[in-house]
This record gives C-alpha cells, sequence and structure tokens, in this order.
C-alpha cells in the first residue's frame, strides 16, 4: 500500500499572495501569542548538552513567582525559569495526559513564531509540551565543536528517550518543523516501532530532498538574499566562535568567504558530522528515501509553493507508505500558513496538528 494525498486546500488571503510574502510574513510579522517555558539541561552521551523548554498544567511561569531560579539564563528567552523538583513531579504524575515534543527548524528556537503558535494552540488545550533545542541554538553555545544537522537521527532518539521517560504515562506525540521534520522522518524511517509510546507524528516544511533544496537555497539569487543571508546572520558567528574554542577544527578562513548554504556545509556541517562534502551530507541526510519504511501513522505537510522545496522534489504516493499521509495544499509559503483578514493568525497549521492527532486516536 502506498501513502495518501490530502491537497485541500490552506486558506491564504488575499492579501498575501506567494510563496515569499506567506514565508517570509509568518516567520516575522504574523501575530501570535507568547507562550512562557521552564527550562531543562539534559546532558547528553557525548559530553554535551540539550535545552529543552517545557509548559504544563501546574507549572507556574509567571515572572513573580518564588520558585524563579534564572542564573545562567540568556536573556530574551521564552524560557523565563529554570526547572525545579515541583515541575519535575507535576511532568511524571501527567497520567493519560496528551503531550507534545516539537522539533525546531535551521536556526530556531521556543521564540520562533511557528513554535510559539503551535506550543500554545497545544498547551491552551491542557496538553503537556516540550521543545528540545538542537545543540546550540538555546541561546547557550554548546560544548563541543560539533552543532547539529539536519539527519541527526541518534539526537532525535536521544530526545525522545529524554522526553518520554520523564512523562511515562502521557500520550506523546510528536511534530518536527523543516529541518527538524526531516530529521524526524528519517529516525521514522530508520527505526519503525522502536518507540510504542509515541501516538503519531507531523512533519512540517520538511526538506525531504536535502540536494534539491540545498541547491534552491544555494543557487537562486532570492533564495540566497532572503533565506541564505538570514540562515549565516546567525550560522557563521555562532561557527566562528566554536572556532575559537576548538583551534584548528575549522576553516576559518573559508567559513568567512562562505555566501551560500552549500558554501557553509562544505565547511564545517559536512566534515564536522561525518561527511566528506555537502553534497554527500544533502544526500545521505534526506529523509525522502525512509519514507516507505514507516510505520507510526505520520502526516507530512508540505506547500505547494514553498520557496526554497522544489515541488518535483516533494514526496509522492509510491515515496511513502500507507501510514504516512501527504498533505500538500497549494499555498502556504515555508513554514508560513497564515489566515484570516490582515493581520491574519497562525492557528491553521497547529489545527492540522490538533485534526490529524484526533483521527488516530
Amino acid at each position: 500500500m502506498t501513502a495518501f494525498i490530502d491537497s485541500s486546500p490552506c486558506p491564504s488571503p488575499r492579501w498575501l499572495p506567494g510563496g515569499h510574502l506567506q514565508t517570509l510574513y509568518g516567520a516575522l510579522l504574523a501575530p501570535t501569542n507568547r507562550v512562557r517555558f521552564v527550562r531543562e539541561r539534559i546532558d547528553t552521551p557525548d559530553g554535551d548538552f540539550l535545552d529543552f523548554d517545557w509548559s504544563a498544567p501546574g507549572i507556574v511561569t509567571s515572572p513573580g513567582h518564588q520558585s524563579i531560579q534564572t542564573e545562567g539564563l540568556a536573556r530574551g528567552l521564552a524560557a523565563v525559569r529554570w526547572i525545579n523538583d515541583d515541575d519535575r513531579q507535576i511532568i511524571a504524575a501527567m497520567g493519560d495526559t496528551p503531550a507534545l515534543i516539537l522539533l525546531h527548524g535551521l536556526e530556531g528556537s521556543s521564540s520562533s513564531r511557528y513554535a510559539q503558535s503551535i506550543m500554545q494552540y497545544f498547551r491552551a488545550r491542557g496538553w503537556l509540551v516540550v521543545l528540545a533545542h538542537f545543540r546550540g541554538c538555546s541561546g547557550t553555545p554548546n560544548r563541543l565543536a560539533r552543532a547539529y544537522y539536519s539527519g541527526d537521527s541518534d539526537e532525535v532518539g536521544f530526545i525522545l528517550q529524554a522526553t518520554l521517560g520523564r512523562s511515562p504515562l502521557a500520550k506523546w506525540h510528536i511534530a518536527g518543523v523543516s529541518l527538524g521534520g526531516n530529521a524526524l522522518l528519517k529516525y521514522l524511517g530508520e527505526h519503525p516501532g522502536q518507540n510504542p509510546k509515541l501516538q503519531a507524528a507531523v512533519s512540517v516544511s520538511a526538506p525531504v530532498d536535502l540536494v534539491a533544496a540545498g541547491n534552491k537555497l544555494s543557487q537562486d539569487w532570492v533564495c540566497r538574499q532572503l533565506y541564505t543571508r538570514h540562515f549565516l546572520r546567525t550560522m557563521r558567528p555562532k561557527t566562528m566562535e566554536k572556532a575559537t574554542r576548538f583551534p584548528g577544527a575549522i576553516d576559518v578562513t573559508r567559513l568567512s568567504r562562505a555566501k551560500t548554504l552549500r558554501d557553509f556545509d562544505d565547511v564545517y556541517t559536512a566534515p564536522m558530522h561525518g561527511f566528506k562534502d555537502a553534497q554527500e551530507y544533502w544526500e545521505k541526510a534526506s529523509s525522502k528515501p525512509w519514507l516507505r519504511y514507516i510505520t507510526l501513522p505520520t502526516l507530512v505537510i508540505n506547500s505547494r509553493n514553498d520557496p526554497f522545496i522544489p515541488e518535483p522534489s516533494l514526496p509522492g504516493t509510491k515515496d511513502a507508505s500507507a501510514s504516512v499521509t501527504l498533505h500538500q495544499p497549494a499555498q502556504g509559503g515555508h513554514v508560513g500558513f497564515t489566515t484570516g483578514e490582515f493581520p491574519g493568525h497562525l492557528n491553521w497549521l497547529p489545527a492540522q496538528l490538533a485534526r490529524f492527532f484526533q483521527s488516530i486516536r
């Protein structure tokens, strides 16, 4: 059996035409509520750490709460304090409660608009929610020379182990956005049935064919100006900082000259994470070849006008298993999906997640 394609529309408003505008407005300007979290830092087996931002019924995040502990917490974050023992007990005691793990996209965090809209939607409905930051994305540099990359299945496995174990009786779901969505899909295909506690999964705007997306971001002039420059604005300084802590580990001269995503992945991402170059990294880290092995009920959302994921690279029915639903609306941009009258809102996307999760209960 093959996957099912759902082409039902995302009702993008007339005042927001085209994939570029839908992407940029959703990422930079669309109104959203601000969700506050408590942060937990968990050490990884290789001596690094990941930061997890939690919110749940009963966990107090108001600024004046007496249990505020903020030492070592970077400013301007969606996380307002460190987790404490009372919080852990609340999380552990949540029996039969629906719960959501969110994996962010390239250079995203719990402050990203899409993350805020998704987490607020589910938190308002009584869910336990947690966003897992990839290394170096939580506002604090990670300890090692390595960072994160789009096909890191081991990291996804560690995230699942850490979160599911903290609330073993909850009804767990997981969603990944863009880079996080690709890593999630690859993990699910590589490890079918490994996490029986998971109820369902959703991927949003994942570049399942990293070669196609990487080439578009690197070769298309508009994409280079709008998106690659935005990504490199944070990725390059963070990597330069690593170079000062790990002399000789990173080619600083080549890094300073990197102008495209291919350049950056050639000089840093690929060699630092065990690949020969960007081409090999993109080929081996793509999740598309793994979609046919997924057994968990999974929704894969990709708009057909995503400005840096070419439509021909999107998965078809024969590329995925019968456990996968491919939702491919004509409009929406890349993780944009703004709907409603001006100034619009971001409720369409979390509502799709909720509808899918409800359908497989």
